[in-house]
């Protein structure tokens, strides 16, 4: 049985790296509602044609996309395992055209294909396997449509799975072949300056300048970060005033905040809502919030990692695991208590790039080691 898997998966390399190339060549950029829909057209007809026995769910989200559900063994009266990944990518229509769907030193590119839709293929494959080998272990996939944008829609899915299913493996992609065992919150913030406006040659004393105000507040918002702790607060893009002789009644930037624990983003999320104006003639308003909390290491993700460990083994090589800055809907999951794996996809590179890739030897490798973990309850 165990080498079972690994040997199968080798002998159909050929046919999975076709497939994923099928996947790629639908260009599905976040909240493209059309493209969205054409790919889970083709996720319904391939999960079913994977097993009489899988139930669908196609959930709408208006002008989003749709986001998909497979259940696999629903009747073994066992709690299922949660698969978790993502339809969405970050490439607009027509990057295809740049980074084609090729293969070239045993790499295989095209937009999107590390992060993450090959790992999407890997599902299928690990589904077919167990029900050509008549195994019943419940599983529950969801691939969301929006999670490259933050899960506007997709969270509340990804919460309601997790609370009925007893751990979580998400196929975002390996950290140069090792697997995440804890990942950092995020959150995004704009702290917006409202002043008043004046002729900047004739009567500028008249103005309060927003751009100024808010050049000063930089330094109090980056103080807030606590590299020790692992928190990263850092002013990402800025923009104020409207032309060269007017001094500016407005001015924004944005904040990405970056935290391990749940403690930490509190934190810094109080102190900038804290910051008050130098200039009280300035008014200072933050908006946005804490996106997604922290994925931890805790025992049950660690315990997680030893049967990763221990399968990898046995199929000949080393699964190594780290911490990553990234976050994605595997947080989600971690906050409600649920363990998680992270980054079991296909080892590649250049996410979110135009030179993105997974290396094609590595395919039956996490083939056979996502199916021996749906195995292995």
């Amino acid at each position: 049985m165990i080498d079972g898997p690994l040997e199968h998966f080798r002998g159909q390399r050929g046919a999975l790296a076709d497939e994923i190339k099928e996947l790629i060549s639908i260009e599905t950029p976040s909240h493209d509602a059309a493209a969205s829909s054409k790919i889970v057209d083709m996720l319904e007809a391939k999960f079913g044609e994977a097993s009489g026995s899988i139930e669908i769910e196609r959930i709408v989200a208006d002008g989003v996309g749709e986001h998909f559900i497979a259940r696999f063994g629903k009747n073994s009266g066992k709690r299922p395992t949660l698969i978790l990944g993502h339809t969405d990518t970050v490439h607009p229509i027509g990057t295809i055209d740049q980074n084609p769907v090729r293969i070239d030193n045993e790499r295989l590119y095209g937009p999107g294909v590390f992060d993450m839709k090959a790992n999407i293929q890997l599902v299928l494959a690990a589904l077919r396997y167990l029900e050509k080998e008549k195994i019943e272990c419940p599983v529950t996939v969801l691939l969301s449509c929006d999670e490259e944008t933050g899960s506007a829609t997709g969270r509340e899915l990804v919460e309601r799975e997790a609370t009925i299913c007893s751990r979580c493996f998400v196929l975002e992609p390996s950290a140069a072949g090792s697997v995440k065992t804890g990942r950092k919150g995020t959150g995004v913030f704009r702290l917006e300056a409202i002043g008043i406006p004046a002729h900047a040659g004739l009567e500028p004393d008249r103005g309060a300048n927003a751009v100024a105000e808010l050049a000063r507040q930089i330094e109090a918002i980056h103080s807030t970060a606590n590299r020790d702790a692992g928190t990263t607060v850092n002013v990402t893009t800025f923009a104020g005033g409207t032309a060269t002789n007017v001094i500016p009644a407005f001015a924004a930037c944005e904040i990405d905040v970056r935290f391990s624990t749940v403690a930490e983003g509190e934190r810094v999320e109080s102190a900038l809502r804290s910051i008050t104006p130098k200039d009280t003639r300035v008014r200072l308003e933050l908006k946005g919030q804490i996106n997604r909390p922290p994925l931890e290491e805790t025992q049950g993700v660690l315990a997680l990692y030893s049967k990763a460990r221990a399968a990898a083994e046995t199929l000949g090589f080393e699964l190594h695991h780290t911490q990553v800055g990234g976050a994605s809907d595997g947080n989600f999951v971690g906050a409600l208590g649920v363990p998680v794996l992270d980054g079991l996809g296909i080892t590649g590179d250049g996410a979110h790039t135009l030179e993105e890739y997974i290396e094609i030897e590595d395919i039956p490798l996490r083939a056979a080691l996502l199916t021996m973990l749906l195995i292995d309850e």
